[in-house]
């Protein structure tokens, strides 16, 4: 009997030493087999290190998932899909008009050059103002428009005046437009800063449907072209309008901090 009560004593001992024989601890697999297997439920200090690293490649895996690789596209070879060349043409002049629309309205200081392209809506279309006036600075606070060459748009150059992003409050004195030179508060800079925010996400849209009638065109030119082919293109223009877009936010955070400083 007390044979048998020290050989069951030893069992266990005997059943970890068996198991370590057979079947090395070199994965984790292994390893909870054996935390599942073994009677005492004894634990492997190195059965942390290797969850640890399974762990660690599982998430690098997890990262490197998460970032699409960069396509390259040689817009030579998929001229009979789209002309990449004509779509990165037509998202490059989104900014161009973009840093147009921020020289020509957003002035801190107003002078009589900053009124040549203010927008004015006639009967018979849309004008620019030094097509229909003389603009000139009459002193450092004034600036003067003569409208005698059109006196029938004076009401209408002074509405656009009175209505662009430059806080202007212009007087209208027969076919004379007399337009103070507005002092520069914190208020008026915030106002434009505003304004900037306003036409840069007109610029975004105005790259959207750049992006959009691309990808459409794209698609029409399935036939007679793989679906991956198709989708490469589609990556190409994506990453073009992202580039553009980028662009965009540089511009806009540039401009907002030369109006704010």
């Amino acid at each position: 009997m007390m044979a048998l009560y020290h050989l069951g004593l030893l069992r266990p001992l005997l059943f970890q030493s068996l198991v370590k024989h057979i079947r090395p601890p070199l994965a984790t697999s292994t390893i909870n087999s054996q935390l599942l297997l073994h009677p005492n439920n004894i634990s492997y200090p190195h059965a942390a290190v290797c969850t640890t690293r399974l762990y660690a490649t599982k998430k690098a895996k997890a990262k490197a998932k998460g970032q699409s690789a960069k396509v390259n596209i040689n817009s030579s070879l998929v001229e009979d899909i789209i002309s990449l060349d004509e779509v990165k043409g037509e998202m490059t002049a989104v900014v161009s008009a973009l840093k147009d629309e921020f020289t020509r309205s957003l002035s801190i200081r107003t002078s009589a050059g900053a009124l040549d392209h203010v927008v004015v809506t006639t009967p018979d279309g849309k004008f620019p103002l030094n097509q229909l006036g003389q603009i000139s600075m009459k002193s450092p606070m004034l600036i003067m428009v003569n409208m005698t060459s059109f006196p029938e748009a004076t009401t209408a150059a002074a509405r656009a005046l009175r209505e662009s992003s430059m806080n202007l409050n212009p007087e209208v004195d027969g076919t004379i437009i007399k337009v103070p030179v507005p002092k520069v508060t914190r208020e008026h800079r915030e106002n434009l800063s505003k304004v900037a925010k306003q036409f840069s996400n007109k610029a975004k849209e105005s790259l959207r449907k750049v992006r959009s009638n691309a990808v459409t065109q794209a698609k029409k030119a399935k036939e007679g072209h793989s679906e991956d082919t198709i989708r490469l293109v589609e990556k190409q223009i994506q990453q073009m309008a992202d580039s553009v877009a980028a662009d965009i936010d540089k511009l806009l955070a540039a401009k907002t901090k030369e109006l704010l400083q």
